[in-house]
């Protein structure tokens, strides 16, 4: 990363967020505007290439931007849709989550995700592939841990966008940088990663096998030990009842 040695990965990628997200609320940005390169935007904002692409992902999820590859008119990142309504709303939440206190950020994400894996357990016709892509990307055993932890945000946002629940998809996409921020902090002050990682990698399976199953009480007692036993495995946070 070309950013100070003090500048965390996830810290990275909420500077890059910020600033596109703020020139989008404040019109600087506007459909048809084409964003800098990536090597361009990560030598402004004094970040790696890999925080730039990870805030354009995101962006791209959001219905913001689209990216293309290679060379030429067609390549790099265009703005397609200017934040209006709920979105604006969802990127101001995104804002406003980094100073939300922890404990508060890990009882909201219980009480989410505890409904996301309800309503996936309660309706077998939910699909849950893009939950298992993103588990099965998370067995390469070359990850660091935060491309790991990065994987592991996206899949809790995919299981929320597969409950079919909008607000709640919603209100995961807009708290995600403050959890992937805490998580990824977390991550420094575990002693064994491999371990831990193969841990969370049979949880993940676990949760989706009780939601697939229909098993709604399991799915929620899982993804309750999940998310608390990593942030007290961490340090982090207590393990919330």
């Amino acid at each position: 990363m070309s950013a100070s040695t003090s500048t965390s990965t996830a810290r990275a990628w909420q500077l890059v967020l910020e600033r596109i997200e703020t020139d989008l609320l404040e019109g600087e940005l506007r459909p048809g505007d084409r964003l800098p390169p990536e090597r361009e935007l990560a030598s402004t904002l004094g970040v790696g290439r890999s925080s730039v692409r990870e805030a354009l992902r995101v962006l791209e999820v959001m219905g913001l931007i689209r990216t293309g590859t290679g060379s030429g008119p067609s390549s790099g990142a265009i703005i397609i849709a200017t934040p209006q309504g709920g979105m604006s709303a969802l990127l101001r939440l995104q804002v406003a989550a980094q100073g939300f206190p922890l404990d508060d950020v890990v009882r909201t994400r219980l009480v989410l995700e505890s409904a996301v894996v309800e309503a996936l357990a309660a309706d077998s016709g939910r699909d849950t592939a893009g939950a298992r892509a993103v588990v099965a990307a998370m067995e390469a055993g070359d990850l660091t841990p935060a491309e790991f932890l990065a994987l592991d945000a996206q899949l809790h946002l995919a299981l929320a966008e597969a409950s079919g629940n909008v607000v709640i998809a919603a209100m995961m996409a807009g708290l995600r940088t403050a959890i992937e921020s805490y998580v990824q902090a977390g991550a420094q002050g575990i002693a064994d990663w491999d371990a831990t990682a193969d841990r969370l990698r049979q949880e993940h399976r676990a949760i989706l096998d009780a939601v697939e199953a229909g098993a709604a009480s399991d799915a929620r007692t899982l993804i309750h030990d999940h998310i608390t036993g990593y942030y007290a495995e961490a340090g982090l946070a207590r393990r919330t009842q």
